[in-house]
């Protein structure tokens, strides 16, 4: 018997843990910033600690419509007082003066004097006398100074994803533009002879190509510009021509299609003539195929770099889906400053059975259920995109696991991810 040489032994394929733990060692944040107006900063992310200019609220004020009282008067509900002033929001009210109330409606200036708010529900109104059908307590129904923020406190952290409530908190603060990161630049090309863009007539042998709209709308949902190359003939030469045209003036090439051992599978020569791989195949359903690297620039990126990122997806749909969430999504996060990019999890009940599982980690299609479970799509196939757009997260099902209806799972939403 002959032992085998070095060169002919398989590298063992790396786990999902490993490869994105290696992803994101080599994944570097942008470090360029622009100023852009707080209205346009939605789905960017904050290159600098933002304090905030004024105290949240500036002034204690009411949250209800209502009355402001002293406590220290009303000694037994039902205590009639005179109306001494009216005060709506926007305007100052005079100190209140003792023995008296004063008419008040959400978001005005608690007068001088005041300690406590009655709600006019709570109050009978006759000609300009208030009667009070509730002791209140001091402080009841008031908005503090500065209880959201005060003057000078950190509000918005450098690497947070300004969402629609971080513009409010920054549009609070008294910030009309926002300093974030240049957005990142991401190219796209997609092989196979087979494909078709939708609206043309399918040639024989031929399918659309879903994977172009699919890929493209999760690159831009993650904030970056995503430049469609098109579709690739099925060559060593186009695709290599093709990654030399997507690393000038890119941060990330993302193909689809290709990255497999066959005859017809071009994407790993190709890149390891223009550039290198260093991480190849994953122990995982769907998605073993994965190629990630860099191509060779001879113009610097928008980074400043002489090589370009790239990451090479299976040309199966869900695999393609399901490989983009897991490993190219948090790359592109952590290259764009955020300081979380993790996918969130959560530890749920499954309601189905499982019962031969994959030697690799799998991961299931599945949707939160009426009753607090997950139900699975009854077709996994990679082909299957329906399961993808039916489901509302995936299931992480560790190695060879056989899953029983009852049992607790490891659940990704959709929902954290895009």
């Amino acid at each position: 018997m002959t032992t085998p040489s070095a060169t002919s032994v398989k590298p063992p394929m790396k786990t999902t843990q490993e490869a994105l733990t290696h992803l994101l060692s080599r994944a570097t944040p942008v470090d360029q910033v622009e100023t852009v107006s707080t209205q346009d900063a939605l789905g960017r992310i904050l290159a600098k600690d933002i304090l905030s200019q004024v105290d949240v609220p500036p002034m204690d004020n009411t949250q209800m419509d209502g009355y402001a009282v002293r406590t220290a008067d009303i000694q037994k509900a039902g205590t009639s007082f005179k109306v001494s002033q009216r005060i709506p929001a926007g305007h100052v009210g005079t100190t209140l003066e003792p023995g008296t109330v004063a008419r008040i409606f959400t978001g005005a200036s608690i007068p001088d004097g005041a300690d406590a708010v009655v709600m006019q529900e709570l109050c009978e109104l006759n000609g300009d006398e208030v009667k009070i059908l509730e002791l209140p307590a001091p402080g009841q129904w008031i908005r503090k100074q500065g209880e959201d923020l005060t003057a000078g406190q950190v509000c918005l952290t450098q690497g947070t994803l300004l969402r629609a409530q971080e513009l409010g908190v920054a549009a609070s603060a008294g910030y009309a533009q926002l300093p974030v990161f240049r957005k990142l630049k991401v190219a796209a090309f997609f092989t196979g002879d087979e494909l078709t863009l939708p609206g043309e007539a399918l040639k024989p042998g031929g399918i659309y190509n879903s994977n172009r709209d699919t890929l493209l709308a999760c690159i831009r949902s993650l904030g970056c510009e995503a430049t469609d190359l098109g579709i690739v003939p099925d060559t060593l030469e186009a695709t290599r021509a093709a990654l030399r045209q997507a690393a000038q003036g890119y941060d990330l090439i993302i193909t689809s299609g290709g990255v497999s051992v066959g005859e017809e599978d071009h994407v790993k020569p190709a890149v390891s003539a223009e550039g290198y791989l260093d991480l190849w195949q994953i122990a995982m359903k769907p998605g073993k195929p994965l190629a990630f690297g860099a191509v060779k620039n001879p113009v610097n990126n928008p980074q400043g770099s002489s090589d370009t990122w790239f990451m090479g997806l299976p040309g199966n749909p869900v695999s393609s889906f399901v490989t983009f969430l897991l490993f190219v999504r948090p790359f592109i996060a952590k290259m764009q400053g955020r300081v979380s990019y993790q996918a969130p999890s959560i530890t749920m009940r499954a309601d189905f059975d499982w019962l031969k599982p994959d030697r690799r980690n799998e991961f299931l299609r599945v949707r939160m259920n009426a009753e607090g479970g997950l139900d699975l799509f009854p077709n996994q196939g990679s082909g299957v995109l329906t399961s993808a757009s039916w489901a509302d997260g995936l299931l992480d099902n560790p190695p060879s696991q056989v899953i029983k209806k009852g049992d607790l799972v490891k659940y990704i939403p959709f929902a954290g991810m895009l």
